[in-house]
């Protein structure tokens, strides 16, 4: 895949409580690029369906999303290290077993560390929209990526998007509805509706205030 960054890394200094959240948790539930390739079952000592999600943020619907349902396992990706901290609190405080964390590059987390064919479901909920057209080619969801993450999903397993941007969502139903090997769950160029699992974010109450919609996106890995 082609290196252009789809993120921008914030600065943003962690607090007493989220750095302590990282001392205490990260030897528990934190993943490193370095070890390379996982093995779920050993990562959570238990096979279960495994979600992945790209780009957490602060953390609090992943957390939801785990306790809620607790038969998954869940894998966050996040770079912004004041979220890591603030989810790993919050993962500590409700005693769950069910999560862990990579603070690293998504791209390079799938690429070097997680197993074809093994993924259930990839979450991205409200990445960065690039919302000016120069930037568009920033975007996360590009023809390379839909590949790339392909691999990782089981035939059947799904790749889950959601945005508060129409322009976005018109980019992410463009770019999956040409993708080699997905369905729509939903039929050709269908946005979904919110599954009632899906916590409606910070991100989410924001663009509502705004005035903005959200789509909601799901696409089945066929071959």
């Amino acid at each position: 895949m082609r290196r252009v960054r789809s993120f921008v890394l914030r600065t943003g200094r962690m607090t007493e409580g989220q750095q302590r959240a990282m001392d205490q948790n990260w030897p528990l539930m934190g993943l490193e690029l370095a070890n390379g390739m996982i093995d779920p079952a050993d990562v959570f000592g238990r096979e279960a369906p495994l979600v992945l999600e790209i780009g957490f943020g602060m953390g609090d619907s992943l957390v939801e999303m785990a306790k809620d349902q607790p038969e998954k396992n869940y894998i966050g990706i996040e770079v912004h290290t004041p979220g890591v901290g603030r989810l790993l609190s919050n993962a500590a405080e409700q005693g769950l077993s069910n999560i862990r964390v990579y603070s690293e590059d998504a791209i390079e987390v799938l690429d070097q560390c997680i197993p074809d064919g093994s993924l259930d479901t990839l979450q991205l909920f409200f990445p960065d929209p690039w919302h000016k057209k120069r930037h568009h080619k920033r975007r996360i969801v590009q023809p390379a990526f839909a590949q790339a993450i392909r691999k990782k999903l089981k035939i059947g397993g799904v790749f889950h998007m959601a945005t508060d941007w129409e322009n976005y969502a018109e980019h992410m139903m463009e770019v999956m509805s040409a993708a080699e090997g997905y369905r729509n769950q939903m039929g050709d160029g269908q946005y979904a509706p919110q599954p009632e699992w899906r916590p409606v974010t910070k991100f989410q109450k924001r663009g509502e205030r705004l005035g903005h919609g959200v789509w909601d996106l799901m696409f089945e890995r066929t071959e």
